[in-house]
This record gives structure tokens, C-alpha cells and sequence, in this order.
């Protein structure tokens, strides 16, 4: 009865060994082919789906601002500080010495004595006062000075200490020696000889030789030789005599 009705093993055999391999080769490809158009149609939508998921916004979302009453710190800037350094020992200056006052320098002191500029008689007295008669000259007129007779060539001294502020040559009185002696006292002596023994500047004791008697006071040539010899106190005129030892 099995074999009339070709359902056993023998009939798997012989439908294999005939067509019946290719019809079931022909269905596995289409099932194949089918399962693979379904998949490939999955895939393109999810990735048409995921690109257009991560398709990049248009505009930028605003940034969230604060709330009211809400004050945000600001960031803290590192290079704002200036980098720390090294303390650095103070320098201490060294405190000045006091400045010492000055000494005052002493008063500038009057002689306290006259010496006679030569060895001599007074030919001819101070005159302010009155008049007095120049045989030179041949007129009548003051004397500011004493003339005292000596020799020519005779030394003239200086009649105090003190410093020689002056020398020339007088039109009348011929070569003159200034000399300043402090305490206002100025000393004057004419009718030198030509070169003096002193320069300005110089500083003479009382009784130093200054220069010798000459004959070049022209306004005293017809007196005997003498040294015209003048004294003043703050540049008034005052009377030698008064003063000489």
C-alpha cells in the first residue's frame, strides 16, 4: 500500500533527483530576495530618519538670561594680579649731619694806634675850614691832607695795618698809595716816586715801607720834598695830626 501511493522514502529520492530540486532552490532565492528588499527598504528610513534628526538648528538657542534680584560674579581674572615678588629691604638714608653755623667773623676793628709815614716836620697843616695860600698854584685853597718834609728817596711807611686798595697817578698830587685799615679809617699817601714798593691787594703792617718821597705831586713842586699824607673816617676828610702818635 506504500509503495501504490509513492509517499515513502523512496519517492523523496526520486523528486529530488528530478525537478524537484531546482523548484526548491527557486523558492529559497525568492524568499532570500524578498527578506533582503525588506531590509534594504528599513534601512534607507532609518536613515533618512536619523540625518534628519541630527540636521543642525537654524538659529542658535538663546542664552538664559539672570533673573531679577540675581547678581552673577564675575569670573575671576588670574592675570589681573600682578605676580608676587621678592619683599624687597627698605633703603634707609643715612641722616645728614647737622650743618654748623657759621662763626661770625670779628667786626672789622679801627687801629688802636697811628705811626708817622715819615720822619719829618709838617710843612703844610689839614685845612678844610680856611683857605690857605699855594704858591705853586699861585691861588688860595683848601688842604685836605698834611705834608710832611723829608729827604727824596726817604721811605714812606704805612701809618697802620691794613690792605692797599688802590694805586695810581694823581694829575696834581702826583703817585698815590690807598690803603684800608677797618673801622672806616682809609689812608692816603702822594708825591711818591714813580713805582711803589706794594701792589694791590697787599696787606702791610704799621711801619711797613710802601714806596719812597718823589717829586711828582705837580701841584706841590715848589714846596720842599715832602709826602702828602690824607686821612678819612667813612669818607669824610679828618686832620692826620690828630691822630698820629
Amino acid at each position: 500500500m506504500d509503495k501504490k501511493n509513492g509517499a515513502g522514502p523512496g519517492a523523496l529520492e526520486k523528486f529530488f533527483a528530478g525537478k524537484g530540486f531546482y523548484v526548491v532552490l527557486a523558492v529559497c532565492a525568492a524568499v532570500i530576495g524578498v527578506s533582503a528588499w525588506t531590509l534594504f527598504s528599513r534601512d534607507g528610513a532609518v536613515s533618512d530618519v536619523e540625518l534628519e534628526d541630527y540636521k543642525p538648528a537654524a538659529t542658535a538657542a538663546p542664552l538664559p538670561t539672570a533673573e531679577p534680584g540675581w547678581e552673577q560674579e564675575p569670573e575671576e581674572d588670574v592675570m589681573a594680579e600682578p605676580p608676587e615678588t621678592a619683599s624687597e629691604t627698605p633703603i634707609v638714608q643715612p641722616t645728614p649731619a647737622p650743618t654748623p653755623a657759621p662763626t661770625p667773623e670779628p667786626a672789622d676793628a679801627a687801629p688802636e694806634s697811628w705811626v708817622w709815614p715819615v720822619n719829618g716836620s709838617v710843612d703844610r697843616p689839614h685845612s678844610l675850614d680856611e683857605l690857605m695860600y699855594d704858591a705853586t698854584m699861585g691861588d688860595w685853597r683848601t688842604h685836605d691832607g698834611v705834608d710832611i718834609a723829608a729827604s727824596l728817596g726817604a721811605h714812606v711807611s704805612a701809618s697802620a695795618s691794613g690792605t692797599v686798595t688802590d694805586i695810581y697817578s694823581d694829575p696834581l698830587l702826583g703817585t698815590t698809595v690807598v690803603i684800608s685799615h677797618g673801622g672806616g679809617y682809609e689812608t692816603r699817601y702822594s708825591n711818591l716816586a714813580e713805582l711803589p714798593t706794594v701792589e694791590i691787594g697787599d696787606t702791610v703792617s704799621a711801619g711797613e715801607t710802601i714806596g719812597a718821597i718823589g717829586a711828582s705831586a705837580i701841584c706841590e713842586a715848589g714846596q720842599v720834598y715832602h709826602v702828602h699824607f690824607a686821612m678819612k673816617l667813612n669818607g669824610e676828610s679828618i686832620n692826620p695830626s690828630d691822630m698820629l702818635a
